[in-house]
């Protein structure tokens, strides 16, 4: 039996491995969306291939699954590397096909003891349109090349022929073979640190380790569970607003039943059908239990994100040809729209049933500008960030593209890209009003200096604004416009493709925020001051929203008590 000391020394020495795993593949990746962004997770696992730490990015589902299919793990020998991205091969393992899985086995004399993953997206793999991915996609096929489970590397022999093909078959071959490079580099720290592991404490102890953490983040989430969701069923249910292709818009309807034996069931089958456009989300049946558990985990720094999460439920229901469990080939790859709308779901689902989470959040933007400047093909993807719902006892967060990623900072896009950032900032009153104020969304004004760009777009939460809870007020709405306030202005659909810019031309993107929590006129008033000082909310909103009148930057009490008495009066008229 192994003792708490050594299990908290094991937990912290596997969480460092991942990190470490991390900050390499950040630190030497080539393209834009791994090193700036950190678009890549990085995982590592049991004998078996059970998740026992991970990033704590609630999106993942079983990865060496999709592997030991077609390679058993007793064939699997030192130095071997395994590789795909295939999609619905790996029952949505990997949900959009830029994301490429590397796994490799670990051993301690000869004995197969672990597995190291590293995960990265990949800025072109392929496809309709530079950047493999396309609002007018109707097909996979149409968004880059397909990597089945293949062995890259066989017992340190690489397949460069395997990688020669995946290279050839993108717009900028130079950066992926950067990209693969970090991305093995990556899983060989992994693997080499874990050996370290292993030869300290050997597989026996590691075994249990391992063990111990999986069943402690179960019964941690398990537990959770059980005080939030009484016996029965609770139900919820959220819409994206389009998938490119003029339908929409899209539900997702979920319902959770605890029964009276304790088993938790989440049911997806009520969810609307599958969409043409690339909106929909395979999603693997781990998802569910991954997003609740780290929500219930809530950043503990002593507990570490695994496969504990995703078998503290007991069945996960999904019904093929929907939205989230489309037919192939259908086209995935604005996948992270409906994505984000599905973790929100689950945040409501948590409300409904008496829980504490955050109001809804906006789906993160992304553009991507692709063209010739200086003679020269370019690809700029950026994905820029939105308002997170407000918490029951805190502001929601602002200006976040998802979980660690980040916006890109203004001196690496006009170096690397010909654009110049007129303007970065807060998009005042994208947070919901509330006690707690959703998170702002951000404004970015490009200037393009190319001669010749084509622009793609990806805005949700236009139609059907993130919610908020206990009173408090929907969050702001994104738009992108174009040459705004000239007789060129034009206002640009949310979801769309193929927009063409020339030098000079400027793109004026303003992304949403998120729900707010608690009726607004409970946010102090001195709050709301702050708020309009800092550029959060405008003196217009802080009079209609919140009931704080502002005048000369002050707070004007007698009209601002009146103001929300009014509202006391109506509340006890209703009552």
């Amino acid at each position: 039996m192994i003792d708490p000391i050594r299990l908290e020394i094991i937990r912290g020495a596997i969480r460092a491995a991942q990190a470490e795993m991390d900050a390499l593949l950040e630190r030497t990746a080539i393209s834009a969306f791994i090193r700036e962004k950190k678009d890549f997770y990085t995982a590592l696992f049991d004998a078996d291939g059970v998740m026992v730490v991970g990033s704590m990015v609630p999106i993942f589902g079983d990865i060496t699954g999709p592997v030991f299919a077609r390679f058993a793990p007793d064939t699997m020998r030192e130095g071997d590397l395994y590789w795909y991205s295939d999609c619905y091969a790996s029952r949505g393992a990997v949900s959009h096909s830029n994301d490429q899985v590397f796994l490799a086995p670990v051993f301690h004399q000869g004995r197969r003891a672990a597995f190291v993953m590293g995960w990265a997206h990949f800025s072109d793999i392929g496809g309709l349109r530079p950047g493999s991915i396309s609002s007018d996609a109707t097909d996979i096929f149409q968004e880059g090349i397909i990597i089945p489970p293949t062995k890259l590397i066989d017992a340190g022999t690489v397949n460069e022929a395997a990688l020669e093909i995946f290279h050839r078959n993108s717009r900028y071959p130079e950066q992926s073979r950067g990209d693969t490079r970090a991305l093995m580099a990556s899983v060989e720290l992994g693997v080499r640190r874990v050996t370290e592991i292993l030869q300290r404490f050997g597989p026996d102890v590691m075994a249990e380790a391992f063990a111990r953490l999986f069943t402690r983040t179960r019964e941690l989430v398990r537990a959770k569970l059980r005080e939030t969701f009484a016996v029965g069923t609770h139900r919820f249910s959220d819409a994206i607003d389009s998938d490119g292709h003029g339908n929409g818009p899209f539900h997702i309807r979920l319902a959770l039943t605890r029964t009276a034996e304790d088993r938790f069931i989440l049911d997806a089958t009520e969810t609307d059908d599958q969409a043409t456009g690339p909106v929909n989300f395979l999603m693997n049946p781990d998802v569910p239990g991954m997003a609740l558990g780290l929500f219930f985990l809530g950043g503990d720094p002593a507990q570490v994100c695994n496969a504990g999460g995703p078998r503290a439920l007991d069945e996960v229901r999904l019904r093929e040809g929907s939205l989230l469990w489309p037919r192939f080939p259908a086209p995935l790859g604005l996948r992270g729209m409906t994505m984000m709308r599905f973790l929100a779901v689950l945040n409501g689902l948590v409300n409904v049933a008496g829980g504490s989470a955050p109001a809804s959040h906006s789906a993160y933007v992304v553009i991507m500008l692709r063209g010739n400047a200086d003679g020269k093909p370019f690809l700029m993807s950026d994905g820029v960030g939105v308002g997170y719902g407000a918490r029951p006892n805190a502001d929601g967060i602002d200006a976040v593209y998802f979980v660690a990623q980040e916006n890109y900072p203004v001196e690496f896009l006009e170096q690397g890209y010909p654009v110049r950032l007129l303007r970065y900032g807060i998009n005042r009153d994208s947070g919901g009003p509330g006690k707690f104020r959703g998170g702002a969304g951000v404004v970015r004004e490009y200037e393009v200096l190319a001669e010749h760009a084509v622009l793609s777009l990806r805005i949700d939460s236009v139609v059907n604004p993130p919610w908020g809870v206990q009173g408090g007020m929907r969050g702001g709405t994104g738009r992108a416009v174009i040459n705004r306030g000239t007789p060129r202005e034009q206002k640009l659909a949310p979801l769309s493709d193929g927009t063409v810019l020339r030098c000079g031309d400027i793109l004026l993107l303003e992304t949403g925020g998120g729900g707010g929590h608690g009726h607004p006129h409970d946010r102090p008033a001195t709050q709301v001051l702050q708020d309009v000082h800092d550029g959060f909310v405008s003196v217009e909103s802080a009079l209609r929203d919140y009931g704080v009148a502002i005048v000369d930057d002050r707070v004007d009490g007698e009209r601002t008590r009146s103001l929300r008495a009014a509202r006391m009066e109506l509340a006890d008229a209703a009552g």
